[in-house]
């Protein structure tokens, strides 16, 4: 994460005077089956996209609110880096993707896995159209491939 005094003047300002929202009480579900047992799906920020797919569209003002279904079966070294935000260092999620997609490590904890997983470009300014329309497309999918949890993973 940038400290914020490295930032150029012009994006501190508009930090300082965007509307963040806050949500309260934050929803809650408890976990209805031991985690050892629970089907787990990925969703990420990283803007971390399939190589086969085509990128976030960084002209999207507001941000591109649209999301990519990862297949469970990738190769996570072969994520295409697609994250619009120069805020950050890219180079630890481009030396390994598992930093921000931790697809490998599940694999390796044996976890119980859901066949798809999903990405969105994090550095919504405008997220209108993404709590509207993308979420809860992305929550019906997970609702109905039966998905008991989720790990959240923002960037």
């Amino acid at each position: 994460m940038a400290d914020p005094a490295d930032l150029p003047l012009k994006v501190r300002l508009f930090l300082r005077t965007y509307p963040w929202r806050r949500i309260d009480p934050v929803p809650w579900a408890p976990l209805r089956r031991p985690l050892a047992e629970a089907k787990i799906a990925i969703i990420s920020s990283a803007g971390l996209v399939p190589p086969d797919q085509e990128p976030f569209d960084n002209d999207v003002r507001g941000g591109d609110w649209s999301y990519r279904e990862v297949p469970d079966t990738i190769d996570v070294s072969t994520l295409v880096d697609a994250h619009r935000s120069w805020t950050y260092d890219h180079g630890g999620v481009r030396a390994d993707p598992n930093l921000a997609f931790p697809l490998d490590r599940l694999r390796e904890l044996g976890v119980v896995r859901n066949h798809r997983h999903f990405s969105f470009m994090g550095s919504i300014t405008a997220p209108g159209r993404l709590s509207k329309q993308s979420a809860p497309e992305v929550a019906e999918k997970l609702v109905a491939d039966g998905v008991d949890a989720v790990l959240l993973v923002p960037i």
